[in-house]
């Protein structure tokens, strides 16, 4: 399509990435309904991961749902209205404590398999990056340079690359697994005295409008632990 952002996966497969922001004196009863009720909403479609921040945002939650193409999409969407569990148990009490809402389509980059961090315990770094317009074709190749680089190093862990098909177009966000925050701290240090990463960085950058780091923690209920 001539309005698309890009080369993607060769498949229909996309990713809804969900964020809400939490009342802030609600945070810890809604953290509390989503572990309790959740299992409902999975037995319609698949959850990836469900994450609250804790640096870089406050009271906010992000959770991402795959599936196989708009059709299931709304197949779901009608299976859940429809769900009087759902809707009675978790819908209603939960909507007060929400003062805000967000929903994006991404795909996976083509260059980009969905990772699992090797062991549960340790936290996420969620990077969204805004891109000059353009699209992959634009900064493809120096934003896949760029992640390659960081990768090398060893220090991290890459979950999975995704680029904006319905929000905001030339957003990709970026997810890593690291064992600690002190862990990701030393290691993006080294990083940053690495020629291979430097350079990469470098050339990546000149596509950059912003970026926004923040320290993810998956609640109970996380597949992605």
């Amino acid at each position: 399509a001539p309005l698309a952002t890009g080369p993607r996966q060769n498949n229909s497969i996309f990713y809804e990435i969900r964020t809400y922001d939490i009342k802030p004196s609600k945070m810890k009863e809604f953290v509390e309904m989503v572990n309790k009720y959740l299992h409902l909403r999975t037995a319609h479609s698949e959850l990836v991961g469900f994450w609250s921040a804790e640096l870089g945002a406050m009271n906010k939650v992000v959770h991402i749902w795959k599936y196989d193409n708009f059709t299931h999409r709304t197949a779901v969407r009608n299976a859940v209205a429809n769900d009087k569990d759902w809707q009675g148990k978790f819908i209603s009490p939960v909507l007060p404590l929400i003062e805000k809402q967000n929903n994006e389509v991404a795909y996976l980059v083509p260059w980009c398999q969905f990772g699992k961090p090797p062991k549960e315990g340790g936290i996420y770094e969620w990077v969204t990056f805004q891109m000059k317009p353009g699209g992959p074709a634009l900064w493809g190749k120096s934003f896949q340079a760029a992640i390659n680089a960081h990768v090398s190093t060893g220090y991290t862990k890459l979950i999975g690359v995704f680029h904006t098909e319905y929000g905001l177009l030339n957003t990709v966000h970026v997810i890593w697994w690291n064992e600690s925050a002190d862990h990701r701290a030393a290691g993006r240090h080294s990083a940053h005295e690495d020629a291979r990463v430097v350079a990469a960085v470098r050339d990546s950058v000149r596509f950059l409008e912003s970026q926004q780091n923040v320290l993810l923690i998956p609640l109970q209920c996380s597949p992605l632990k």
